[in-house]
């Protein structure tokens, strides 16, 4: 990584020399770790919005162009040629595998879906109408009180033992989450069916009958969970890192991430998009609900539109939006009138001014949860399937990042606007 000076003068002249980084794409940074011992101050940016907490490898996004690239390949060419299992060998490798690489990779994780069964009996304690990312993100917390021999963060065998196991034995917990709440039996994975027909076999199977795969819906998860799969430095992730850096377990930095992604101004939007569309309720509310989205002194917000890193348009949505009509289409599910609503309301986005102008395109929430939907999947659902696919991008970061000779941990630091120092009152003389 080349490196050029930054010089900082402070109103006292004191002068400070700091490093900048370029990386291979994207804006440089400017090394400020001498910061406070040379100028004595620190920088001031809430929520990081300006600020590079790490070097990565992994993903790169220029939100003004609308790109995405995962270790250098750009998203849309991944949605169109590969699947969620190669991508995954992917972020977790560096690169794209070979055809032996490939099916060695798939086979260890087909062969780790299975739960210990004293974890089947974690999930009897939680009440039926437990909401799924609670379930999830506990009994993922308690892996490491079932798989605790390899949990060594500097042995690179267990890394690659919890990456697998993380990866295979996400959709069975998510899917007995499911099982709970609508009150069936769980359903045993098949080391037969590939990574997405398995989830949905033990969403929707029940021992009394058999159940047919429907391919498309399988089509329709596995491009879900290429576009979820990493997203840089976001939220949950950021969460994984900094849980990780304390040298805690990568299962509990891994929970840490689930809870995280749980949030509604994250992963919950998805879910959001679904009550919105139940909030409008019918095709001829909709110009109505618009107006509303335009009134600056209207707290309503139309859910799945625009995204805070993207400002021209998000790439992932465009390649989604296909796949959208496609399911609705061939499924059958397109006279579903919540899904008619989300297909009228993304007709007007997209054609209204106001939208064009502001960059307010539907994003990948809003066809997310319009798949979901038709799928069958329930709302409460929708958040836990964006953690399945996000489990691997979580996965490679935690390896980047307990492996990185610079990495640290985490301590940001911060403003004080609290009272100044004060002496303490008895309690009778207050």
């Amino acid at each position: 990584m080349r490196q050029d000076a930054f010089r900082l003068i402070s109103p006292d002249g004191t002068e400070s020399e700091m490093k900048i980084h370029r990386g291979t794409m994207g804006p440089d940074v400017i090394d400020i770790g001498a910061l406070y011992r040379e100028q004595g101050v620190f920088t001031y940016d809430p929520g990081f919005v300006a600020t590079g907490s790490c070097a990565s490898k992994i993903t790169y996004i220029d939100g003004e162009q609308g790109v995405l690239m995962y270790r250098g390949y750009p998203v849309e060419q991944l949605a169109k040629h590969s699947s969620f299992i190669e991508v995954s060998y992917l972020l977790l490798h560096g690169s794209l595998p070979s055809a032996d690489e490939l099916a060695e990779f798939d086979r260890t994780i087909r062969v780790h879906t299975m739960l210990n069964e004293g974890m089947l009996n974690f999930f009897k304690g939680f009440r039926y109408d437990a909401h799924p990312m609670a379930i999830l993100s506990a009994v993922v917390g308690s892996m490491s009180a079932y798989y605790h021999d390899t949990t060594d963060a500097d042995n690179p065998e267990h890394r690659d033992i919890f990456a697998h196991r993380i990866l295979a034995k996400l959709p069975t917990i998510a899917a007995a989450a499911y099982k709970l709440n609508v009150g069936q039996p769980f359903i045993y994975p098949r080391n037969d069916l590939n990574y997405c027909e398995n989830l949905l076999h033990m969403l929707f199977a029940v021992p009394a009958e058999p159940y047919q795969i429907d391919p498309i819906a399988a089509e329709a998860l596995d491009l879900l969970f290429i576009l979820h799969a990493d997203h840089e430095q976001n939220c949950s992730t950021s969460t994984v890192r900094m849980a990780g850096s304390s040298g805690a377990n990568p299962y509990s930095a891994i929970a840490a991430g689930i809870s995280a992604l749980w949030g509604p101004a994250h992963g919950g939007a998805n879910e959001a998009v679904l009550e919105m569309l139940e909030e409008i309720g019918d095709a001829s509310q909709i110009g109505k609900f618009v107006d509303k989205a335009k009134d600056r002194n209207d707290p309503f917000r139309l859910m799945g539109f625009g995204h805070r890193v993207y400002k021209n348009f998000d790439p992932r949505a465009t390649i989604i939006r296909e796949m959208a009509h496609k399911v609705l289409g061939q499924l059958g599910r397109a006279d579903t009138p919540l899904l008619n609503l989300a297909l009228e309301l993304e007709q007007v986005a997209l054609k209204d001014e106001y939208f064009i102008e502001k960059n307010l395109y539907p994003n990948v929430d809003f066809y997310s949860g319009i798949i979901y939907r038709a799928l069958g999947i329930p709302t409460s659902m929708f958040t836990v399937m964006f953690a399945i696919g996000r489990s691997v991008g979580w996965t490679a970061h935690w390896r980047e990042m307990i492996t990185d000779p610079n990495g640290k941990i985490s301590r940001p630091r911060q403003l004080y606007t609290g009272s100044a120092e004060r002496d303490y009152i008895p309690i009778d003389k207050r």
